[in-house]
């Protein structure tokens, strides 16, 4: 029985006509359906082997319709699946995109071998798992990787994420679909508040809780005192943190005297109060101060206890002693305003440990060092 088949594969391989290469797929379709039983295993691994040699000297449009009959799934073929899978992309892709019978080795061995245009074929097939994805992203490109991130069945490692997080700073486009992913953890996506849109700032402010006590402030505020302490210099900002922290001892620290001393223009106790009240180090509050967006400002604001009758003022005379009184038209000091309402105060101050503890931020962050 299996020669006749085979003979007859044969015919028709070496037959042009439209007609026949039909018929040719039809017959290996015919013979290998599971719940026919006409072959017995041995019977199906013989004749599997023989079709890997019939399909390598078959044309391309053959070998395309066979994949997609295969990608269905009702055939049991994996060997014939993993040598079309390596052929040119327009035969492999709806293997790649579909197929079952493809394991995680089969899979990291293409995307290692073969072309993007194979490994986004990968990237879209559904549960895609943690070592797939990292092969992915470790050997696609840009396209590659922007197919996978808006791949919501894709798993991606905590590697992977950290990675991708990072490269968002360079490569805008990875920034929606990130931001976008319900796996991407709360202190990911604010690492990246500081380099995307408005919008996107938004979107974490608002789409992203942040545990309020990531670490003890007490431990903070020792280290941030250690700082302080073992600076060699009396810089401006130094003297300014000295100070906040005496009167923060003596409970004199308040919003009232910030708000006198930025009107005094004395822009570094301003930032050093509003650092020492929120528990944050002096750079991180300096960084938030520099941030021409607002948005971060109006976090600082709602963490610190800046009553809504207040904020509207010390933002406007923020603006004004970082960019020399540059104009804010009202619509932008609205949805400052929204923000900060939208904003509780526990999550503002989540946000601010977030940033603060995060080394990602440190590059960012080291002009600061310079301020004097």
């Amino acid at each position: 029985m299996i020669s006749k088949e085979l003979q007859d594969l044969l015919v028709l391989a070496k037959d042009k006509s439209g007609q026949a290469r039909a018929r040719l797929v039809e017959n290996i379709t015919d013979l290998f359906l599971s719940d026919d039983g006409r072959l017995s295993e041995h019977e199906r691994a013989l004749m599997s082997d023989i079709l890997g040699k019939l399909v390598s000297q078959v044309e391309s449009d053959i070998k395309k319709e066979l994949a997609k009959v295969l990608a269905s799934g009702e055939i049991d073929l994996p060997d014939i699946i993993v040598q079309l899978s390596n052929d040119d992309a327009e035969i492999a892709r709806p293997l790649l995109e579909q197929s079952a019978l493809l394991r995680d080795p089969d899979l990291i061995e293409i995307i290692r071998m073969r072309t993007d245009e194979h490994r986004a074929a990968i990237a879209m097939r559904e549960d895609v798992s943690e070592t797939v994805s990292n092969a992915l992203v470790e050997f696609g490109n840009e396209d590659v990787i922007e197919t996978l991130l808006n791949n919501h069945d894709a798993t991606l490692s905590k590697r992977a994420m950290e990675y991708l997080v990072a490269e968002s700073r360079r490569v805008d486009r990875f920034q929606e679909p990130l931001l976008r992913r319900a796996d991407l953890p709360s202190e990911l996506a604010y690492r990246m508040y500081w380099w995307v849109s408005a919008a996107l700032r938004k979107h974490i402010l608002s789409d992203y809780d942040v545990d309020p006590v990531v670490f003890e402030r007490a431990v903070r505020r020792a280290a941030s005192i250690a700082m302080v302490d073992q600076e060699s210099g009396q810089s401006t900002y130094v003297k300014a943190q000295q100070l906040v922290r005496r009167m923060a001892e003596s409970g004199e620290l308040s919003i009232q005297f910030l708000l006198n001393a930025l009107r005094q223009q004395r822009v570094a106790v301003f930032v050093a109060g509003m650092g020492e009240l929120a528990g944050v180090n002096f750079r991180t509050a300096w960084r938030i101060f520099s941030d021409t967006g607002g948005e971060s400002f109006a976090i600082l604001a709602k963490a610190v206890g800046i009553e809504r009758s207040q904020f509207t003022s010390i933002y406007l005379l923020v603006v004004q002693a970082r960019d020399g009184g540059a104009p804010k038209s009202p619509g932008v000091i609205k949805e400052i305003l929204a923000l900060f309402d939208a904003t509780s105060e526990a999550n503002a101050r989540g946000a601010l440990q977030v940033w603060q503890r995060d080394s990602a931020y440190q590059e960012a962050i080291e002009e600061l060092d310079k301020v004097s």
